[in-house]
């Protein structure tokens, strides 16, 4: 190996352990579970990188080359499996997608069970049979590059607004397991400058990657916060409303009209949403929505539009296709998520009991050529019966009189 090849990799080498570094960090400083699955994420994958390209074996010529050939083999299936079953997570897991949940996982189940036979046959192939073992593992680290991309896709089409960046990086990562793979088969032909453009786009991939990543549990972490309404939270609720509320609904119906699926319209009607106004002060109904918005935000998951129609109405749009789950499940965990009591401060710092009373109103209907604010209308008329629907009597309700003695 040249000198400004090593050079090359050895750049691309700082640039991961300095992104293993970040993760460890965000690690120390977040302590959750995706931030430990990102920074498992940057060791193992980078580890498998560094592997293929030869800079091991020029740092540590000592090194036995059957255990170099078994690592080749089967480090980067293995860190393919894992970055398929992390992504899947990423997108939302089963709650936000059942096919590509399953897609995910069961792919990865694969891919961990082809790693450990390539790693078997590694360890009793002869080494003249090494070249062959490796273009298999090449192939096979190409099925979750495939099933990433198909994943991603689906995920960008049913509104995820990180899934698109997420494309882009998966691009990167199509070219970032090609190059790599070429230098590790040692494909004749192939100049510095392939080697440069390789590490240049691992770097930006695993860069982008673990930006994403990030950004997505700062998103969670700030919605867990939100919805456990710690103290000083702010006011506003951060849910679109009027006209940007509207147009996004419109696009909803839009985009669910062209891929010949159906749109789901709720809207959550809190009736009892002013009730601690007089004993707990005025403004303690900011408190309330936050909360609520965010146990909305993650009940209904990231590609819904969520909305506040007016104070006391939540608006969710979801899109349901054949592969969606139910969206009875969905509505279930949504009245159970919203309709849990919560605790306030009043004007003198003091804790009170909201205990939230919900009309659901649902509508579900083929978007075409339908005005939003009708359909708006019509879900929170529904929700408004079911707040005025007189409740179920119960047998501790029915009042009784002592029969007379004949």
């Amino acid at each position: 190996m040249s000198i400004s090849e090593i050079a090359v990799w050895s750049a691309m080498l700082g640039g991961l352990l300095t992104l293993a570094a970040l993760a460890l960090a965000d690690v120390l400083d977040s302590r959750t579970r995706g931030s430990v699955r990102n920074l498992f994420f940057v060791l193992i994958t980078g580890t498998s990188c560094v592997v293929m390209t030869g800079l091991p074996e020029v740092f540590f010529p000592a090194l036995p080359e059957r255990l170099m050939m078994v690592l080749k083999a089967s480090l980067g299936p293995t860190a393919g499996a894992m970055a398929l079953y992390f992504l899947g997570n990423w997108l939302g897991g089963v709650r936000e997608d059942a096919l590509m949940h399953r897609l995910t996982t069961w792919g990865s189940a694969v891919l961990m069970l082809a790693s450990l036979s390539l790693a078997a046959v590694a360890t009793q192939a002869p080494l003249e049979h090494f070249r062959p073992l490796l273009w298999t593992a090449a192939g096979v680290n190409l099925v979750p590059v495939l099933l990433a991309f198909l994943a991603v896709v689906r995920a960008t089409k049913l509104g995820d607004p990180l899934a698109r960046w997420m494309l882009l990086a998966v691009g990167f990562l199509a070219l970032m397991t090609t190059g790599l793979y070429l230098r590790g088969l040692e494909v004749s032909g192939l100049g510095l400058g392939v080697w440069v453009l390789t590490a240049a786009v691992t770097l930006v991939y695993f860069l982008m990657a673990s930006v994403l990543g990030l950004l997505r549990n700062r998103h969670n972490r700030e919605l867990s916060r939100l919805s456990r309404l710690q103290q000083g939270a702010d006011s506003a609720t951060g849910l679109p409303t009027g006209s940007a509320l509207i147009a996004q609904v419109e696009h909803a119906f839009w985009r669910t009209t062209r891929q010949h699926g159906e749109c789901t319209v709720v809207c959550l009607y809190v009736s009892n949403l002013y009730e601690l106004a007089e004993t707990a002060g005025p403004g303690v109904e900011g408190q309330i929505l936050v909360t609520l918005a965010a146990r909305i935000r993650r009940a209904a998951g990231f590609r819904c539009v969520v909305g506040l129609y007016h104070p006391r109405c939540f608006v969710v749009v979801t899109t349901a296709d054949r592969h969606q789950p139910p969206v009875a499940e969905m509505l279930v965990h949504l009245r159970s998520a919203v309709s849990h009591p919560l605790t306030v401060m009043d004007e003198k710092k003091t804790r009170q009991l909201f205990r939230p009373r919900l009309g659901l109103g649902v509508v579900t209907l083929d978007p075409e050529g339908v005005s939003p604010m009708d359909v708006l209308n019509d879900a929170e008329r529904h929700a408004l019966a079911k707040v005025l629907m007189p409740s179920r009597l119960t047998e501790n309700d029915i009042e009784t009189v002592p029969m007379q003695l004949s």
